[in-house]
């Protein structure tokens, strides 16, 4: 059993923004692969089912970003899950648009929700980066997480990225990382320009 861990802020109003791809990829997976219907459990939304022959419970905090820690430390210890069989799937800056990195342990690199978890269960969990870009200035980075994918996102690199997390998802939930990095870069190679990324056209 694994928990998959989705990181975002509840809510419709930030349901589109960068930061929360994180929950957009724990419905796309609970949708594709038929979990259950989610529900409120220790402050957060949890569906649970099987991707390939391993049970999933997936877990969409609604604590907001920062507050991210406590209920995946208190659901860890209620369904007496391992960091090691933690993955927190979270918006990356830090990376460029539609790449993808499966690491376990490491710092945070100043994103609060990581912060949080790490304060109340360490480090040992598996992170699942996805890489949103940053903007030109340092000054814009929380407008940037906190504003909508745009269309023009959607058209060179989400939309097909999403397809491939989800497609290929049996390999993280067997514990392959590397392999679920490798194919999803396959099915879905990332932009090699990232100069549009400031079309901010509304996503629909």
């Amino acid at each position: 059993m694994k928990l998959f861990v989705g990181l975002g802020n509840p809510g419709s109003k930030y349901q589109h923004n960068r930061h929360n791809i994180g929950f957009m990829m724990l419905d796309r997976l609970a949708a594709d692969y038929s979990f259950d219907s989610w529900k409120d459990k220790a402050g957060a939304k949890l569906a649970t089912g099987r991707i390939g022959m391993t049970k999933i419970i997936a877990a969409k905090p609604q604590s907001f970003m920062n507050k991210s820690g406590l209920p995946v430390a208190e659901l860890a210890r209620f369904y007496k899950i391992e960091p090691q069989d933690i993955y927190v799937f979270h918006d990356e800056i830090d990376l460029g648009e539609g790449r993808l990195r499966v690491k376990q342990g490491g710092g945070h690199g100043g994103h609060n929700g990581l912060r949080d978890i790490d304060r109340h269960m360490g480090k040992d969990y598996w992170r699942v980066r996805i890489g949103v870009g940053r903007p030109h200035t340092k000054e814009d980075v929380h407008k940037w997480v906190l504003n909508d994918f745009s269309r023009h996102d959607k058209d060179t690199w989400l939309t097909a990225m999403m397809d491939a997390l989800s497609s290929e998802a049996e390999l993280i939930a067997s514990g392959d990382g590397a392999s679920y990095m490798s194919r999803v870069a396959w099915r879905a190679p990332a932009p090699q320009s990232d100069d549009n990324r400031h079309n901010d056209d509304s996503a629909s």
